[in-house]
């Protein structure tokens, strides 16, 4: 039959999307209903009907899946953070390792590939060491502070946010206070008039040091002195509170200016044994913990002894191959953005390490450029963005002949891709773990060990 907007109908869901929605089947026909799990019974409205797909709202749930559990957090429905704060967190892992597992059999035909357990999180909550909250202003004029709704800029206010640590809640009551009082017009991006844009916290999970970082739209503040005062009084281990100088007219986060008004310039944590600076324009890992577990994991795939030049191909602020730095001979980092490579010649500077250096360009360049040179590197560690690796960069790599790759990967899809592609110049993957860097959201993280000529189905 033809499924028309606004038809009701019941369905079992039966997956879940990329994006965390579910998926059922209405005679053929895949329908994505966000907010449910895979074993629910449900009613649906439909709301948008396609050729070959439909969106649809629950109306009623007929059948509770054995995954459900009462969703924690009031804005869930709401916000675009989190996707599966409704199922358990051991039914979250699983559709997890299962997106990865579809993935590589799929996309990459490695049926046989070993997969290890997906490397769970201790706490699904108060794991974000890093909020970027977007201001705006509610129908009656007061300031919503929060995250925005799915797909769209409208701001849902949020009073505190589970993923978070206590103390950004209460850094953001100490702004709502002191903004209500004293604050300037709150920024407005269609008519790039106003002042503030954003409020921007960060924590040293080690360290217990927060950041507190506003993006405005000017130089400076009315009521500066009377901000810090604010912060002060309410966060625990304050240690820095900044202004980002932000005038430009785009949805990009941040400026390129910032001005201490009172602290350090800079926090510190440490990760995998080492002392990272955390200013408002460094990029660190948001998920301090999980990206140590995914650090080891990269580490015990690289198997390095001491005699081997590494490779980082992505290295961002150095943070993956600085941790490994001690295992090797000698480590070259490679990263297009100038302002990370400048962090990451930092980070290695501030822990001693001499045997490191990082170059900024391309990857798929830098990469041609050392083969060129005729320097090969023994291990190659990769870690794209969601794109994945352009197929002249994994050739490049396989034609270094590293004894082994690795991997890490933000996106399955596109990591089974690249394998597909690296097992035809002989790098065949051995194992692959998945990692939940993100519990509640519906990312997943993989690294996964490549080596030379070795063949899994």
């Amino acid at each position: 039959m033809e499924w028309k907007k606004n038809q009701e109908a019941q369905v079992e869901i039966t997956g879940v999307t990329a994006q965390g929605a579910g998926v059922g089947r209405l005679e053929g026909l895949a329908v994505f209903v966000p907010l449910t799990a895979p074993g629910d019974v449900v009613r649906i409205k439909l709301l948008k009907v396609a050729k070959n797909y439909a969106w649809a709202k629950v109306t009623e749930l007929l059948a509770p899946s054995p995954l459900r559990q009462e969703p924690d957090c009031p804005q869930f429905a709401q916000c675009g953070g989190c996707c599966y704060r409704h199922i358990t967190y051991q039914g979250e892992l699983e559709l997890k390792a299962q997106r990865v597992r579809d993935a590589l059999v799929r996309i990459g035909g490695f049926p046989q590939l070993p997969l290890a357990p997906i490397l769970g999180a201790e706490s699904r909550s108060g794991y974000r060491n890093k909020a970027l909250l977007p201001l705006g202003r509610g129908k009656d004029g007061q300031l919503t502070l929060g995250f925005y709704a799915v797909n769209s800029h409208r701001v849902v206010d949020c009073p505190r946010c589970l993923l978070q640590p206590k103390e950004f809640d209460l850094a953001m009551e100490a702004f709502r206070r002191w903004a209500a009082q004293y604050g300037d017009p709150i920024y407005d991006e269609t008519s790039h008039t106003g002042v503030l844009r954003r409020l921007y916290l960060r924590k040293g999970f080690r360290t217990g040091e927060v950041l507190a970082c506003v993006v405005a739209n000017a130089p400076r503040l009315r009521h500066e002195k009377e901000l810090v005062e604010a912060f002060r009084e309410q966060v625990p281990g304050l240690a820095s509170v900044v202004l980002n100088v932000h005038r430009d007219k785009t949805n990009v986060a941040l400026g390129k200016e910032c001005r201490t008004l009172w602290g350090k310039d800079a926090i510190e944590d440490q990760l995998c044994g080492l002392t990272f600076r955390l200013s408002p324009l460094s990029f660190y890992q948001v998920n301090r913990d999980q990206a140590e577990r995914l650090y080891e994991k990269a580490a015990e795939y690289a198997a390095l002894t001491g005699a081997e030049f590494l490779l980082d191909l992505y290295c961002g602020t150095g943070t993956i191959g600085l941790s490994m730095a001690n295992r090797a001979k000698k480590l070259l980092g490679v990263e297009v953005i100038p302002q990370a490579v400048e962090n990451a010649r930092e980070n290695a500077r501030a822990n001693g390490i001499s045997n490191a250096s990082f170059l900024c360009g391309d990857a798929a360049q830098a990469a041609a450029e050392l083969e060129a040179r005729g320097e090969r590197p023994q291990v190659v560690i990769l870690d794209p963005p969601r794109k994945g690796c352009s197929p002249e960069l994994v050739r490049t790599v396989a034609a270094m002949a590293p004894q082994r790759v690795v991997y890490v990967s933000c996106d399955p899809a596109t990591l089974a891709r690249d394998l597909k592609l690296f097992a035809q110049l002989g790098y065949p993957p051995v194992e692959a773990t998945p990692v939940d860097m993100f519990p509640g959201t519906a990312h997943v993280e993989t690294v996964c060990l490549l080596k030379r000529g070795e063949h899994h189905g």
